[in-house]
């Protein structure tokens, strides 16, 4: 794939109180002090969907969480074929402190907000503050679970089962997420089109809208427009993804 120029990137603002990750990101032990020390290394930068935030290989000079949007993480082969080996969603860390360079191709798949430090200031910090390396350590050993579930879906799943298992885990943790009933009727928008979700779950596109159709028929999803997703009821949801009601390997 050629690699071409990201347009530059919007600034905005956004305050730590009012932030909806506070609570979830690799600041949420932070008291008040430590909060002021990140401060003094943040900034927020904007991207517009399909924008690039990161080449693999690029130097990268900042870590950060995702505020508000999703992005992919995609690694490309020598002969050009394309694997999508990760999502980022709200309050996912981005990059990896003592590593200059990006591992991945990083893109916005929708519009996307990320709080941003620093990378030589914040490993001074996360050596220094016990509460941000715990957190860190914490959101990495999470990331592995994943990793390893997510072997689980690629490898032992069905195609069915693989859309549901995917739809759940955006709805899940989609900072929006709407529940409209004490029935758990679910509103969210799915931030990946169907060559996406192909790309990243394995399969045809055709396997994909094939899939997408039957859980629409069954009743599992409604479908409002192309990406707008009504789950009448999150339990199926679960149990067409193949876990337990407690949601097995989506965490």
């Amino acid at each position: 794939m050629q690699k071409t120029t990201a347009a530059p990137a919007k600034f905005t603002h956004v305050q730590c109180g009012s932030c909806p990750i506070r609570h979830r990101a690799v600041c949420a032990r932070c008291d008040t002090d430590e909060l002021e020390r990140l401060e003094e290394t943040k900034y927020y930068r904007s991207f517009e969907a399909g924008q690039t935030i990161v080449w693999s290989g690029d130097r990268m000079d900042f870590v950060g969480s995702v505020v508000s949007g999703i992005a992919t993480l995609t690694q490309t082969m020598e002969d050009g074929r394309r694997q999508m080996v990760g999502l980022l969603l709200p309050s996912d860390f981005v990059g990896r402190p003592g590593r200059e360079t990006a591992a991945y191709d990083v893109v916005a798949t929708t519009d996307l907000v990320m709080c941003c430090f620093r990378k030589k200031p914040f490993e001074t910090i996360m050596l220094d503050t016990p509460h941000v390396g715990q957190r860190l350590l914490e959101m990495t050993l999470d990331e592995l679970d994943a990793a390893r579930e997510w072997m689980l879906l690629l490898g032992r799943k069905t195609a069915r089962e693989k859309i549901a298992s995917l739809i759940a885990i955006i709805a899940r943790r989609d900072a929006s997420l709407k529940l409209q009933s004490s029935e758990g009727r679910v509103v969210v928008d799915l931030p990946l089109t169907r060559e996406a979700m192909s790309e990243y779950l394995g399969l045809t596109l055709e396997t994909v809208s094939r899939q997408i159709s039957a859980l629409k028929r069954d009743g599992v999803i409604q479908i409002e427009g192309k990406r707008h997703i009504i789950i009448p009821d999150f339990d199926l949801l679960i149990e067409e993804a193949g876990d337990d009601s407690d949601g097995g390997f989506l965490v």
